[in-house]
């Protein structure tokens, strides 16, 4: 083992030692050209595929929706999102620490992008996303995607992210709730992260 280790190292070391990157030929990312309509409703039905409850929503009819959805509700809020579509300041907590964050009945967020062909959300923590923590200890996630946020593929998807992994941005990649089935094969949501995950696809 030692000795394999020892040779990767070394190959390494050789092909580095110019101080040159080795040129990477990557083909070009497939433009879409299926309807936008059907990518949206593909991304809806394989995100459904991994148990996520997926609510289709108009614009106008948003606010009243998270409103409804929250009745009664603590819910935490990050930091940039947007205010018009859930006026509660007061669920707004940041800075809040992992013991605060375990009170919280659910968290309602944005996200980056989406992916259609896997049924992805993806979120690089900016604006209306909050810190890693915000999305992995409440027990419910709720996530606003905006049709148009909706990619086909993973190629374009990572396109798309590139901005925010130049900038030093942490992603997360969410396809469905949390679960595992490491005991037995037997299915338990809610061990590493939200044991309900749901997004609201506004059109």
């Amino acid at each position: 083992m030692s000795e394999a280790r020892l040779e990767i190292l070394t190959r390494i070391n050789r092909a580095t030692a110019a101080g040159e990157r080795p040129h990477l030929e990557r083909p070009p990312i497939p433009v879409s050209t299926r309807p936008r309509a059907e990518i949206v409703a593909q991304f809806a039905e394989y995100a459904a595929d991994y148990r996520a409850e997926v609510h289709r929503v108009a614009q106008d009819e948003l606010p009243a929706f998270l409103t409804d959805l929250f009745s009664g509700q603590n819910v935490l809020v990050p930091e940039g999102f947007p205010a018009r579509l859930f006026p509660q300041p007061t669920s707004r907590k940041p800075q809040a620490t992992h013991a605060d964050l375990a009170a919280f009945d659910a968290v309602l967020t944005t996200c980056a992008v989406a992916i259609a062909e896997t049924g992805t959300l993806v979120l690089d923590h900016g604006p209306g996303q909050g810190r890693r923590a915000l999305t992995l200890i409440p027990d419910r996630h709720i996530c606003v995607v905006r049709s148009a946020q909706v990619v086909e593929s993973v190629p374009q998807a990572v396109a798309a992210l590139q901005a925010a992994v130049e900038a030093g941005q942490p992603l997360t990649w969410i396809s469905g709730p949390s679960a595992t089935s490491d005991i037995e094969l037997s299915r338990v949501e809610g061990v590493h992260g939200p044991r309900r995950l749901e997004i609201v696809l506004v059109d």
